[in-house]
């Protein structure tokens, strides 16, 4: 791999490992789809060797490797903290972007271009060159740190860390928290995901007298189309409504709903005998009855007419939000370093998902943070960037938040 040219303003030689180190890691194009994660793999290995780190790599589901690189800490028997990113990125269209999505270039304005720059490379890079620089200065934290880098994030963790989480290797790890990502903030504040929205993606099947389109039949599949639409969107017209008259939330506070594809018919002059309309979902884990949503959709299928049914594809479970608050001693430890620092935090529902929700769901606190604060929100975007300004910043903080967490005992 070509290394990046360093801005000459930074002559600091762990800035200039750093970035190097980063640059490196974004010029490996770990993009969907099918994914060959062995130069991810020796990559970390060669980290883990100069970070004098033990490094194992899982193999859960063949192919898909999660690597995990351990920092033994003084306390070893304390439950252990848990730094997560993921390795895979999004596919480019490379013909819209001003520099080569894995090039790793750096502009005149300091911006590095790459694929997975914000999403999310540069996190799985600063928990690393955090820990170098504290161990370089002679810290040694009572807990343990695990560092891991899973697969297939970006295609719903399924083969990586939703898996994972159920292994004997994971458990044995005896964690306490997990630190995993949130995203960029285009202001001084900077993002915590606490919690996530639920995921519901499912088709509503509107079956329907087929014939001649020059007729007025009945019980037409069209018809049903029509009137589950309208519930629909008389519903998202009320989240839209909450979301002016609540002008501190976000869209994540409340319940999303949008038509994504309609299938059916074969051409202009036939009624078909089926549409199926596919809807994603996304639900927050507060303020709405996840019994009574579902009765809901079930309710205008069997008004919209004769035959109308639901099928889901996916149909996540409310998973409990990590508290912030005084009874989560990792939150009281992670708040004291940013408060230290004076960083202003925003706190959240991630309105996406992340790998986070997997850990939740196994009764462990996750705390979703990236620090990217004065960014332009670039994930899964043309022209992905960040600022190494920014970038460096950020091994800093986690500097501070790694030296908290990992000394508070109660």
């Amino acid at each position: 791999m070509a290394s990046c040219p360093l801005p000459p303003t930074k002559k600091n030689p762990l800035d200039t490992q750093a970035i190097n180190n980063f640059c490196e890691y974004l010029q490996i194009p770990s993009v969907h789809p099918n994914i060959n994660y062995d130069d991810c793999v020796q990559f970390l290995q060669k980290q883990a060797k100069t970070l004098d780190l033990s490094i194992k790599v899982h193999n859960v589901v063949p192919k898909k490797p999660i690597v995990v690189l351990t920092w033994i800490g003084t306390e070893p028997n304390l439950p252990s903290i848990f730094l997560n990113s993921h390795m895979d990125v999004v596919p480019v269209y490379e013909d819209k972007w001003t520099h080569k999505p894995f090039s790793a270039h750096i502009d005149e304005h300091n911006n590095i271009y790459a694929r997975g720059t914000q999403d999310m490379k540069s996190v799985g890079i600063q928990y690393l060159e955090a820990i170098r620089r504290l161990k370089q200065r002679g810290v040694a934290l009572k807990r343990t740190i695990h560092v891991s880098f899973v697969p297939d994030e970006e295609t719903g963790g399924i083969d990586g860390m939703k898996k994972y989480v159920h292994t004997t290797e994971f458990k044995e790890m005896n964690v306490g928290v997990a630190l995993d990502e949130s995203a960029a903030s285009s202001t001084d504040a900077f993002k915590v995901y606490y919690a996530e929205r639920c995921l519901w993606q499912f088709h509503i099947h509107c079956p329907g007298n087929p014939g001649h389109g020059s007729l007025l039949l009945e019980n037409t599949a069209g018809e049903k189309v029509a009137y589950i639409l309208k519930k629909v969107y008389e519903f998202r017209n009320e989240q839209v409504q909450i979301l002016k008259d609540n002008p501190d939330w976000i869209t994540a506070d409340v319940t999303t709903i949008n038509l994504t594809k309609i299938t059916g018919g074969v051409q202009t002059n036939v009624i078909p005998p089926e549409f199926v309309l596919s809807f994603d979902c996304r639900i927050p884990p507060k303020g709405i009855d996840f019994e009574k949503w579902e009765k809901t959709i079930n309710q205008w299928c069997k008004e919209a007419g004769k035959g109308v049914w639901v099928e889901f594809d996916h149909k996540e479970s409310p998973i409990p939000p990590t508290k912030l608050d005084n009874s989560n001693i990792y939150w009281v430890a992670f708040k004291k370093a940013t408060d230290k620092m004076g960083l202003t935090l925003k706190i959240e529902i991630c309105g996406g998902a992340t790998d986070a929700c997997y850990v939740r769901d196994v009764g462990i606190p996750a705390i979703g943070f990236s620090p990217m604060n004065n960014t332009p929100i670039l994930l899964h975007s043309h022209d992905e960037y960040l600022n190494v300004d920014t970038f460096l910043k950020g091994i800093e903080i986690y500097c501070e938040i790694l030296t908290s967490m990992g000394n508070k005992i109660k």
